[in-house]
């Protein structure tokens, strides 16, 4: 290990000594306030309930995909700086000619890209984060949030002086020690700014808070890191400018792979659109025991007609994806449903008890408990089927970078609590694909001429 972490630090090093990467940076700070005078125009209310409302949406939109563009060119250019460069200047042969192998070269150096890229979103995440603090300006007459301006730009120019200070003095790189330095000074502007508003009133930390902006800004990382896996690997064979072409090529096309190949995966025809669904009796809440009872009701009426004994399925997605109820065969039509007990070897199941054209009730039959993660709920997706999965579509789908899975901006802007388990479950799904996409990168590095 030795070796490979000697590899990854002086690769973190020189990623920080890039100056294109201190000028994307700053580039996104500027980008970042200027984002608040170019977003009051989605017309949105503030009186509503969410952490971010009204214009901050399209703020918060806006801002979290210019960290997604900056990261892109941010891994791009030191990926390229660190592996290309290194290639066509046959300086990576002084690492080669030792007993080093070549996986270790790219591993190595993949992670102190990552670590360099990681750092650099965090900064932009950073002012994004002011950004959101500051607020919309919607009309000429509103102020300036003056404790994160005036706290933000501190914090900036004070990490810029250091570098130059100490490049002055003690020969440190300017770049690296600017923004090694600008990231703690940016994150305690943030958090001085949180509990005061614009003139400096005091307001509470906790009222200005945002755990669900934190949160998929956390999601966003694993796309960085998979675009860093994706612009090491190009870099293996290709220059900087094709480099930046792939990268940005795979993000657009992992943006786009639920709708052209995603929606192939799982297939499945839903009846309707839960509007409420609740027991029918005080004790069924879970509906997992037999003889548990819930009251759905539709928006509009059912588009078939459904029929007492038949399959009831439900999903959050209109396709089937993620279905709740575990698939089961129909049950017998000589079942008595009306049972509260049923015979040991009837395997649980939902089925629709009573049916109708807007309103059903559902019952939990069986001779053992039914395992759910949770009874249905308002927006959930109805099918009498279970889904239909394409395997070569759904292998397909999983191997793209799925960068919708690292968009969390929409579940915010709705007002939707995103699980820790649901973060924890997207930065895995980065982890695994940037393994997959390393692996290819030492394929095509072990046979790269580097003479």
């Amino acid at each position: 290990m030795i070796p490979l972490l000697a590899i990854a630090r002086n690769a973190f090093v020189e990623s920080l000594r890039q100056p294109i990467v201190l000028v994307v940076v700053l580039l996104s700070a500027v980008v970042q306030y200027f984002n608040t005078a170019v977003s009051a125009y989605s017309m949105g209310y503030r009186n509503v309930a969410g952490e971010v409302t009204g214009d901050d949406k399209l703020l918060f939109d806006i801002g979290m995909s210019t960290v997604f563009l900056c990261g892109i060119l941010v891994a791009a250019f030191i990926a390229t700086a660190i592996i290309s460069r290194e290639i066509e200047n046959k300086t990576v042969l002084t690492v080669v000619s030792k007993p080093i192998g070549r996986s270790k070269i790219i591993i190595g150096k993949f992670f102190g890209v990552m670590g360099a890229t990681l750092l650099a979103s965090a900064l932009m995440i950073l002012f994004l984060l002011l950004a959101l603090r500051h607020g919309v300006l919607m009309n000429a007459s509103d102020k300036i949030h003056q404790p994160v301006v005036l706290l933000g730009l501190a914090a900036v120019i004070s990490a810029l002086a250091f570098g130059a200070f100490t490049n002055y003095a003690y020969g440190w790189p300017f770049a690296q020690t600017a923004l090694v330095s600008m990231l703690p000074l940016v994150t305690l502007a943030y958090l001085i700014s949180l509990p005061f508003g614009p003139s400096w009133e005091f307001e509470g930390f906790a009222a200005n808070f945002k755990p669900e902006v934190i949160k998929a800004c956390l999601a966003s990382l694993g796309a960085l890191i998979v675009l860093t896996a994706v612009a090491t690997t190009a870099s293996t064979r290709l220059s900087q400018v094709m480099t930046i072409m792939v990268c940005l090529g795979v993000f657009i096309l992992g943006l786009l792979s639920d709708y052209f190949v995603g929606r192939h995966a799982f297939t499945n025809d839903p009846i309707g659109l839960v509007e409420t669904a609740q027991p029918v009796k005080p004790g069924m809440d879970t509906l997992t025991n037999p003889g548990d009872m819930y009251r759905v009701t539709f928006g509009t009426p059912l588009n078939v007609e459904v029929h007492r004994g038949d399959r009831f399925f439900y999903a959050s997605s209109p396709d089937g994806l993620g279905m709740i109820p575990p698939r089961f065969d129909p049950p017998d039509p000589d079942l008595d449903l009306g049972r509260d007990l049923m015979p040991a070897d009837v395997p649980p199941a939902l089925v629709i008890f009573e049916p109708g054209d807007d309103s059903i009730v559902v019952k939990c039959i069986g001779g053992s408990p039914l395992r759910l993660d949770r009874p249905p709920e308002k927006g959930d997706w109805v099918f009498l089927e279970p889904t239909t999965v394409s395997w070569p579509a759904l292998a397909l789908w999983v191997t793209i970078p799925r960068m919708q899975a690292f968009w969390l901006v929409d579940a915010v802007t709705q007002a939707k609590r995103i699980p820790m388990q649901h973060v924890g479950l997207v930065l895995l799904y980065s982890v695994v694909e940037a393994g997959g996409l390393l692996g290819l990168a030492v394929l095509l590095f072990q046979d790269r001429d580097l003479g």
